[in-house]
């Protein structure tokens, strides 16, 4: 059998859906496992990408990062003399990649979550999971396990107090809950018994109730994800993805697309489009803080093909010198018109507003701006990386697609060609904010140079299908897109992985008002080679 690296990991990023709606229901994955995906006709560009040298590197360095996860998590509650569990754990993780499984949280009769997780395993598996499990728990919680048919339970103190092993089959279940256990027997038996695992032609399903878990657990709160469902299969050698977001408050109507057609020019590699956001907006606080009132409800973002740095991107506003002014009032000390800031790595840069724009002058590679724009289809916040040269006109077959009815997100483009020119910027922004870059050399970085070069276009549409719901489709050829692929690189890098924290520790800052000027070249910061 080959190895597919990161068949469960990558999906699960993805998210999670579909299936019936279920007002105590707040996850449900199921993975059809790397043995059954390798077998599916439609995934060979899925195996190529997954089973390289790289990826299983990436892969043994991920799993093993994360079967160190759990004594981290809980170490306030465990014996002083607990192990870490790595040695008991760090076996049974290479099953969620290539076997077959299920987990469920719900909320129990008495209130409380419950967990289960039903995971198709051999028998000389489901002893080293019983054997290894049993150990761990014992040692973390100084309390004998007592013997069950097929399994073990072990109960404790503190809440969630009761765990149950069980194997029956092919099947190893295991649940976890406080007081009593009903979610293996009402919930995963009848699945497994009418073996819609068997027929299950998505390679992942799964539907989370992000609000709920956010209750659970609320480092999820920051990102405030709407409910979320996601079907995942491979279709003509791509990732084939589809799904919905259930919003807690119906959008706003959606008001009639302002592209600026002068401005996007060719040749592309990227175009992306999205409206409705104005309330979300208005919800951040980062964006809050630019003071750019009433908020753009619009957004498009493109770059230019073979050219680093040629990024642009626009927001229709109702008065854009209005809104520059409000921009640049708004702007962090060290960003701000006649401001300058001395970066421990680089010299310093100095921001001007002049003309009906706002520039920085002295970063390294880049010339960046932000101007007052008047367009036919109305005035723009308008900004790059780099003065907008191209001269080809944007493509009609582009402008075309925004005609759909209730189109809400639109975005194309070369995953190959972007991922490559997008690490530079990307690389470059970390540099100057002063957080951790991706190191060329590691395990991440040399996985996304073997990606990269094979990925092509990647589509990713939503529109609203009722009030309150979008239903999305993305056809991609590795199923993410290149900022996804730098994000997730940069995120299994991270030193505190499954945390991500890439900031660096705080360096002196000197702040001054000197005349804009432009200093020397620089030399130039790390990259992923192509």
């Amino acid at each position: 059998m080959k190895k597919v690296f990161l068949s469960g990991a990558i999906l699960i990023l993805a998210g999670v859906v579909g299936v019936r709606a279920q007002t105590d229901l707040t996850v449900k994955i199921h993975f059809a496992g790397a043995e059954k995906i390798s077998a599916d006709t439609n995934s060979t560009a899925f195996t190529n990408e997954f089973c390289s040298p790289a990826a299983r590197a990436l892969e043994s360095q991920t799993l093993d990062k994360l079967s160190r996860a759990p004594a981290a998590w809980l170490k306030y509650g465990m014996p002083p003399d607990a192990g870490d569990g790595t040695a008991q754990l760090r076996p049974l993780l290479d099953d969620f990649l290539r076997s077959e499984w299920l987990f469920e949280i719900r909320d129990a009769k008495n209130g409380s979550p419950e967990y289960a997780l039903a995971i198709r395993l051999s028998d000389d598996r489901a002893r080293l999971w019983q054997t290894n499990l049993q150990s761990l728990l014992e040692s973390w919680t100084h309390i004998s396990a007592q013997k069950i048919p097929g399994g073990f339970e072990l109960r404790k103190h503190q809440p969630p107090n009761l765990f149950r092993f069980g194997h029956d089959g092919d099947w190893v279940v295991i649940d976890c809950g406080e007081n009593e256990l009903s979610l293996a027997g009402e919930i995963l038996e009848p699945f497994l018994k009418t073996k819609i695992a068997a027929a299950e032609t998505n390679w992942l399903t799964a539907d989370v109730n992000w609000p709920r878990l956010a209750q659970l657990f609320p480092a999820f709160a920051k990102f405030d994800f709407p409910k979320t469902e996601l079907r995942v299969a491979g279709r003509d050698g791509n990732f084939w993805l589809n799904g919905k977001f259930t919003l807690a408050q119906p959008l706003p109507p959606l008001g009639k697309w302002q592209l600026p057609t002068n401005s996007i020019r060719q040749p592309l590699d990227s175009f992306t489009a999205v409206r409705g956001i104005a309330p979300w907006l208005a919800k951040q606080n980062w964006a809050r803080r630019f003071k750019i009132f009433p908020p753009p409800d619009q957004w498009f973002v493109w770059s230019l093909a073979q050219i680093p740095f040629q990024t642009f991107a626009a927001a229709p506003v109702p008065d854009a010198t209005a809104a520059l002014a409000q921009l640049d009032a708004g702007l962090p000390p060290s960003l701000s018109t006649g401001a300058g800031l001395q970066n421990t790595f680089l010299a310093s840069f100095t921001s001007v507003m002049t003309n009906n724009e706002i520039t920085w002058r002295g970063l390294p590679f880049v010339s960046p701006f932000v101007q007052a724009l008047h367009e036919p289809a109305g005035d723009f916040l308008f900004g790059g990386f780099f003065p907008n040269t191209a001269r080809s006109p944007a493509p009609p077959e582009l402008l075309a697609v925004f005609e759909r009815p209730n189109l809400v997100y639109y975005h194309w483009e070369i995953t190959a060609e972007r991922l490559k020119l997008q690490l530079q910027l990307l690389q470059l922004s970390l540099l100057l904010t002063q957080h951790r870059q991706l190191d060329g050399n590691s395990d991440a970085a040399r996985w996304l140079n073997l990606v990269g070069p094979k990925l092509g276009i990647t589509v990713t549409e939503i529109t609203q299908t009722a009030p309150a719901e979008l239903t999305f489709e993305r056809s991609a050829p590795g199923g993410l897109t290149a900022l996804e692929f730098f994000a997730l690189a940069n995120w299994l890098e991270a030193p505190d992985f499954p945390g991500c924290d890439l900031s660096l520790t705080p360096a002196a800052e000197t702040f001054k008002r000197p005349p804009a000027q432009t200093p020397g070249a620089t030399s130039a910061p790390p990259v992923v080679s192509h």
